[in-house]
């Protein structure tokens, strides 16, 4: 595991961690084995279709 080899100061690392901005899935409809649209993660596009994850 990489360790740092100075300490960072308390200002620094509170403004690098601002800096990180989660975003949003982009959505994809897809039809359900039940004949339902629904609109799901690109990484959850075959699971949906195959069944294995079901949908509320």
């Amino acid at each position: 595991m990489a360790v740092p080899k100075r300490k960072l100061s308390r200002s620094n690392t509170r403004h690098r961690r601002s800096q990180w901005k989660a975003s949003a899935p982009a959505l994809v409809p897809v039809t359900t084995p039940d004949g339902r649209t629904v609109t799901v993660p690109r990484r959850l596009v075959r699971a949906v279709q195959r069944g294995l994850v079901t949908v509320d």
